[in-house]
């Protein structure tokens, strides 16, 4: 494969090293320029078709990536979780995107996958996930999901007041 140079343009850089990255789902290639000593990196992967989205109305419209990165980055503003913990977070959602056994895909389903990768990230941007998700009309539908995220209390303590 012919890589040109993104420095001079040289129309063939060689390689120089390769290694897996992002978890196994990409090849690193380091390339260097024969014409000006360049070196920089280029990333391989799989080209592969996601499942058309459907939509609650019935309509299908394409995968969006970047749908999906806006989702989870609203719900992880001013949150303490890295970058490549949300990056490996996607990947996750879209590996089973991708594995979807069917050609569709209920973007409901996609709302699923992302509240449980919210949940295992971030209990606060779980909860402002599923707030719009779920569309939550008062605060007892807060109050629920916050429960249910904490679980069941503890068996066998005493409350302190008792």
């Amino acid at each position: 494969m012919t890589v040109h140079c993104p420095f001079c343009a040289h129309e063939d850089t060689r390689v120089v090293d390769s290694r897996l990255a992002d978890d196994g789902e990409s090849v690193r290639r380091r390339r260097e320029c024969p014409a000006c000593g360049q070196r920089f990196n280029t990333y391989e992967r799989a080209d592969l078709a996601f499942p058309m989205v459907v939509k609650a109305d019935g309509r299908r419209e394409p995968y969006s990536q970047e749908k999906l990165l806006l989702g989870l980055r609203r719900a992880l503003s001013k949150r303490p979780v890295a970058t490549e913990q949300m990056d490996a977070a996607l990947r996750r959602i879209e590996k089973q995107i991708r594995t979807h056994p069917e050609r569709e895909i209920p973007a409901r389903k996609i709302g699923d996958l992302v509240m449980a990768a919210l949940r295992d990230l971030d209990p606060v941007a779980y909860v402002r996930f599923a707030s719009v998700y779920r569309r939550f009309e008062d605060l007892r539908a807060f109050s629920e999901e916050i429960e249910a995220l904490m679980g069941p209390a503890p068996q066998g303590k005493k409350d302190a007041s008792s």
